[in-house]
């Protein structure tokens, strides 16, 4: 029986499923070039994480060579495990991308998408009126833009994490890492407004199912902590409101428009590594390239001696 896939493994699907609109067939067949490089890989005594360069061009070649299996098989399996390693070191899951390195078919890497400010700003106005659940999502879009956080960080936020008198928030990142930001003013007026009575107060139970719920600054609207998948759902119910499709919009374009738009802005990387729990540099500079496009872009539109 085939080992049952890494956390890791089921995050990453969630998230090609979630945030990036595969269909659910693609997603299978995800699954199951990664089922079966785990099963290859648990037979020698070692997992997903573990893996080697030499391990997967050793599975690849064992596809090929002792399986038979056809070229377009091959390649398949090796975009799912390219796919994969990209997202654990995007994810500060690992460090190690032991197919970065192999000579496998490759698509072009693209720079992370970010929302226009004035895209950012019609969704952010979409959650319009008093109600409980409303509140909920106009403090949740201005936290996932205002402060860069992940879908996981904002899941796992609990009312002792934030501190509306000196706006800060303190969140847990991966691998339980704990930072400090600042939360901006906006959010913290839409965290304000939903702490109310008439807000996170309208939902309380008389009975709290779990104390983690009791705990949690977000809530669904069956009073228990809200789930990523939930958070998902929050955010393209909003974003099909404005016009925004889910190729277009996910949580983590909200984290990539936050990081674009503060380098935009002038602050310094560091600063922008420190606001989204990045633990090395080089997840951060990703964000550069993004901004040095859009120089160059409104450069040539109007400059008048880069026209012609």
């Amino acid at each position: 029986m085939a080992p049952a896939l890494a956390v890791e493994a089921e995050d990453y699907l969630g998230w090609l499923s979630n945030e990036r609109g595969r269909a659910p067939r693609t997603v299978a067949s995800y699954r199951a070039d990664l089922s079966s490089f785990s099963a290859w890989l648990d037979e020698r005594g070692t997992d997903l994480l573990g893996a080697s360069s030499a391990d997967v061009a050793a599975y690849l070649s064992h596809l090929r060579s002792d399986l038979k299996r056809s070229s377009s098989t091959v390649a398949r399996a090796a975009v799912s495990l390219r796919g994969l390693y990209r997202f654990l070191v995007a994810e500060d899951l690992t460090s190690n991308d032991p197919v970065g390195t192999l000579d496998v078919p490759r698509a072009p890497a693209g720079l992370p998408r970010a929302l226009r400010r004035d895209q950012i700003e019609m969704l952010l106005a979409s959650p319009v009126g008093d109600d409980p659940l409303i509140r909920r999502d106009r403090a949740m879009l201005e936290v996932l833009y205002g402060m860069g956080l992940r879908a996981s960080e904002l899941t796992a936020l609990s009312l002792g994490d934030i501190d509306l008198d000196e706006r800060l928030m303190r969140v847990w990142g991966k691998g339980g890492k704990e930072r400090i930001v600042p939360v901006g003013r906006h959010a913290a007026n839409a965290v304000k407004e939903w702490l109310s009575g008439a807000g996170r107060g309208a939902l309380e139970p008389d009975s709290w199912a779990t104390q983690d719920d009791a705990r949690a600054l977000f809530l669904n609207n069956r009073a228990r902590r809200i789930t990523r998948q939930g958070v998902w759902l929050v955010v393209r119910r909003h974003g099909d409101r404005v016009g925004l499709g889910r190729d277009q919009l996910s949580t983590h374009v909200l984290r990539h428009s936050c990081a674009t738009h503060m380098l935009d802005g002038g602050a310094d990387i560091r600063s922008v590594q420190e606001l989204l729990g990045h633990a090395s540099i080089t997840s951060t500079q990703r964000y550069t390239a993004v901004s040095q496009e859009r120089l160059t872009e409104v450069y040539r539109q109007a400059h008048p001696r880069a026209r012609y």
